[in-house]
Parts: C-alpha cells; structure tokens; sequence
C-alpha cells in the first residue's frame, strides 16, 4: 500500500524510496509464507491428535489440502504468499503495486471464510465483518510500520494519506467488531458474562480513542512538516490505540462466546446455508426480514461514502452534478443491498426461483442504476491531482486505467457478450453452480460476477462514463439483439430440464415449503426469461434515444461550422468538394 499509495510517483513508476520498500516487502511476504506453512502443519496435528512430525505425513498432508475445506483456504494462502514473496522484488509501477495489495488482501482473507461455522447462525454477518475487521486492521498497522520506515521528508508528504486511511481504518475496525459480536452473542441473555463485558469494554475503549486520533490529527493537520516531538506523538497515540483494540481482541479470541438461543435449533438450513429457513415467502416477509451481508454492506458503504463527497465536493467548488445521477446511483445501490442481504437474499439461499430473481436484480437491474448514476465521471470530476508536477496522482492512475490495454479488451462488444450471457451457460449447465452454492464464497463470488458482468455490460451499451472503446450504435444494437436471444435460449433451456442443477444443495435443506424441487427450478427459468428481456428492451430504447441525440449534436456540430466559414468568406465543405471535383474534371479535360 505504501509503495502504491503513500509515496510519491514518477509518471506511474515507482520512486526511489518506494524501490527500497520492496526489500522489507520481501522480507515480510518469505516471513508470511514461512508462517503459513507452519500453520497448516500444526492445524494438521492438532486435527489428527499428533505431534508436528506425525502432520508431514505426505498422504494426510495432501488429504488436508485436497479434501478439507479450512485446509484447502490455507494452502491457498500460501500459495499467494510465495507469489507475492516471487514477484514483490519485480514491481516497478504504481498499477503493479495496486495489484499486488489486491493479491495480498486475497492471501489474507482466505482462511477467513472457513473461520465461522455456518451452524452458528448469522453466517454473513461474521464472516463479512471478520473479512472487514482483518483488512481494516491491516491497512492500519501495516501502514503504520511504512511511515516509520521514511525519511522526515517523505514522512510529511505521506502523513496526510495515512492519517485519513488511519482513522476510516479503525472506525472500520470497531465497527466490524461489533457487528461480528452482535452476530456470536445473544444479548438479551449474555449481559452477565464475561465474553460480553470484554466486547463492550473493547468497543468503548476503541471508540474512545479513535476521537483522540482524530483530535490529534487535527492539532497536527497544519504542519507542513513534522517534527521529532510532533511524530513521536502521532505515532505514540496509533500504537497506544492498536495496543488496547489489539489485547481486547487477544482476550476475546481466548473466550467461549455465549451461543445464541437459536442456534440450539436443529435446523438444516442452518447447518448449510449458516441462517435459519425462513418460513413460506409473502410480500410482507420479502420486505421485512433482512440477513446482512457484512461483506458487500461495508463494500456498498464504501461506495457511498466515495460518491457523496464528491457530489459534496462538486457542490463546495460551485459546480452541480445532476440530481437523477444522484438518484439513479442510489436505487442501483439500494437493488444490490435487497438482493443480497434482503429479504430476496434471504429467500435466494433456499429457493432456486427466488435465487433467479436475486440474480436478475444484481445483472440487469441494479446494473443501470449504478451506471446511470456516473460514478467514473464524478471521480474525474472530484479525485485529487498528484502532490507534485510529476506525480500522476489517484486520478492520473484512473485515468491510465482507463486507457489501458485490459479497459480495452473488456469493453469489446464481443468480450461483453461471453461475460454476460456466455457465462450463464458455463454457470448454470456444469456442477460449478452446485459446488458455489455449498459455500459462502461461492454464493459471494457469484453475486460479485453478476453484478460485474451486468455493469460493464450496460456500461458498454448505454453509459454516459467515459468508455475506452467507441462502440457505434449500430453495433451496440446488434450486441442487445443477440443478448436477447441468448438469454432467451437460456431460459428455455432451464424450463426445459429434466433433472436438477444444484448439485443435491436445496434438497439437503429440507424446506418445508419448497418441495418440488424441480418446479422450483423452472419457474426460475420463466423469470430469467421475463425479467431478461425487460431490461434489455428499455436498453435498446435509451440506445435508439442517445443514437438520435448524438446525430443531432453532429448536425448542430457541422451546421456551426459551416456557419463560421460562411462568415470568414470562406466556402463551406460541400462548397469546397464540389470545387474540387471541378478541378479534377478540368484536369481531365486538359489531358484529352
């Protein structure tokens, strides 16, 4: 992150501190390996019983990492761990930078999603709030160790970026905290226990001093450059922070958490979806119950907080952003919450029709909101320059992003189609759909590809954001054309099968209220064929409207134009090739 974002750049290549960051990276990424490896020999042994030679056994070995699910996340985390350790010592770019902090939250988040049992309850809410908790903690104190690691000179420019990540970090912190203590405790009936007590001891402790941090951020916001005292006191105040919030945590991971009273109820859907089978579905019930998804919560908060200060930033430079922009990005926000943590959500993990519904909301509904609404427009708008004449900044670096060879290949027509219908086929029609759903992961990865593949589907067709490839409208129509009889196809093809898709994953939950598994399935297929073709429908009109818009301000363009020469006394453009088409006739002329 450091490397990425802290420090300062050369046109997109890293600087000379930056180069020198990359010996400690490797260091720390051989360091994480080496203690990975040893974690998956003593979870081994503890799971089998046996001393840490009795775990090298090479069939057990490759039984864990194979078979076993909290093993299979862990080599997985290791494997990522030498890549990064491999590759680390290579980078010289910003945008590699960026993409190896991408690898290395993956690394770190992996053995995450097995860290919670789904038998507990509230499946989403832990592990999401943990996933959170983990990456917030880690831009926090490994940014910490960066700053230490500068110069008094680089340390002043880098301070601010810090700070700001620093404080959103621990207010992320004691935030997810809370939400996955909420989701291990039953309150009414665990206020007497001692894991209760840590839990609030640690939430106030932390609340408490992230408002010192910003005071003391603030008292310090003016200095252009730091002193021994005035960094010693920045740095004392982080670590005495991180001190309390990291021993309350230390404590608690020590601690029996009280179980919820539900949790006690033999329910499979709590044993494989991680939440309680809801009861038979109605308007009421769709609306009304809610299981949060902490993970895409906290990704959608993110993506609020981001869009409202730059309308808030637009606003305070006198300038104004669209209101229906506005709007359109919070309905398409609003669709993405409902359809994952929602009432939709709730019923898309025990019904294969209601999942179908949740999976056209995230492709083809929230999709156009989220790209009506701009929000690559108002980054340009709104995202800081770099800090010095050479400095390419965050919004230099988009804008390369934009203009990148990977932004070109992903906006082909032809690249969009396979994304977006093409990998129905490959999901719904091969064991892959089966094997995501038995997990968190997979049913999380699954919403990610949807409403990925959505939005730069639409982002292609009818965004108004900048676009690396200019796709004429002829094309675009073609591509919703044939988008439209693909995703009928599909349909037709899920309407007509004879045996289920899920892998065995609705029938071993049991519920009670959706026995015909394969009516279920479709009427799945009849959604995915209505609610396919209504968006796509209102996406060739707004098509045919930009196409009419666009011919006229070219009209308007050339009519201007003409306009100007005619007062310069200058001939206009057909003028001038009818006059040059008299030349060549002359010419001709000449020469016979």
């Amino acid at each position: 992150m450091a490397m990425g974002f802290f420090l300062i750049d050369s046109e997109g290549k890293l600087g000379e501190t930056a180069r020198k960051l990359r010996k400690f990276a490797t260091l720390s990424a051989a360091i994480w390996a080496i203690a990975t490896g040893l974690s998956i020999i003593s979870t081994l042994a503890n799971i089998l019983g046996t001393n840490l030679s009795g775990a090298l056994d090479s069939n057990s070995m490759r039984s864990f990492i194979s078979q076993i699910t909290l093993g299979k996340y862990m080599f997985i985390q290791l494997c990522l761990a030498l890549i990064i350790s491999s590759i680390v010592f290579r980078i010289r770019a910003v945008a590699g930078a960026n993409a190896l902090l991408l690898i290395s939250i993956a690394a770190l988040v992996a053995p995450i999603f097995e860290s919670h049992s789904a038998s507990s309850g509230s499946h989403a809410l832990a592990i999401g709030s943990l996933v959170v908790h983990v990456v917030a903690i880690s831009f926090w104190v490994g940014g910490l160790f960066a700053i230490t690691f500068l110069n008094p000179a680089e340390r002043a420019i880098a301070l601010p970026r810090f700070s700001a990540l620093a404080l959103w970090a621990a207010i992320a912190v004691s935030a997810s905290g809370t939400a996955n203590a909420w989701a291990r405790l039953n309150f009414e009936g665990a206020w007497s226990s001692d894991y209760a007590r840590v839990v609030i001891v640690k939430v106030a402790m932390t609340a408490i001093l992230i408002g010192f941090g910003y005071l003391n951020r603030r008292h310090l916001s003016g200095s252009l450059s730091l002193g021994a005292k005035q960094l010693t006191r920045l740095l004392s105040v982080e670590i005495f922070i991180m001190v309390i919030t990291t021993l309350a945590g230390s404590k608690l991971s020590t601690m029996q958490p009280p179980l919820r009273a539900e949790n006690s109820v033999l329910d499979p859907g709590l044993a494989v979806a991680g939440i309680a089978t809801p009861p038979a579905p109605n308007l009421w019930r769709l609306i009304s119950l809610y299981d949060p998804d902490a993970l895409m919560i906290g990704v959608l908060i993110t993506a609020v907080a981001l869009y409202i200060k730059g309308v808030v930033t637009l606003s305070r430079r006198g300038d104004k952003w669209p209101v229906g922009r506005t709007v359109a990005f919070a309905l398409g926000i609003s669709a993405i919450d409902y359809a994952t943590s929602g009432g939709l959500g709730v019923y898309a993990k025990f019904s294969f029709e209601y999942h179908m519904l949740a999976h056209m909301l995230l492709g083809m509904v929230a999709p156009i909101g989220i790209v009506l609404g701009a929000p690559i427009t108002l980054a340009l708008r709104t995202l800081p320059q770099g800090r010095t004449s050479e400095e390419r900044g965050v919004r230099g670096t988009l804008i390369a992003l934009l203009h990148s060879k990977p932004a070109g290949i992903f906006t082909n027509p032809v690249v969009i189609l396979a994304f977006f219908d093409g990998s129905l086929f490959v999901l719904y029609m091969t064991p892959l759909f089966g094997n995501m759903m038995q997990s968190h992961l997979g049913h999380l990865a699954m919403n990610v590809h949807f409403l990925l593949a959505g939005i730069l589907f639409f982002h292609v067709i009818i965004g108004i954001d900048p676009n690396p490839r200019k796709v004429p409208h002829l094309v675009r129509i073609v591509i919703l054309f044939a988008a439209m009889s693909i995703h009928a196809f599909f349909a037709i093809a899920l309407i007509s099968t004879s045996t289920l898709l899920d892998q065995g994953y609705f029938l071993s939950l049991q519920t009670p209220w959706n026995l015909d598994l394969l009516a279920d399935q479709h009427a799945g297929g009849s959604i995915a064929w209505a609610m396919g073709e209504i968006p796509i429908l209102l996406a060739l009109v707004a098509t045919f409207i930009q196409w009419m818009r666009d011919d006229t301000r070219e009209t308007k363009r050339i009519d201007r134009n003409e306009a100007r020469l005619a007062a310069m006394g200058e001939p206009d453009e057909l003028a001038q090739y009818n006059a040059y088409l008299s030349t060549l006739a002359a010419r001709d002329q000449e020469k016979e």
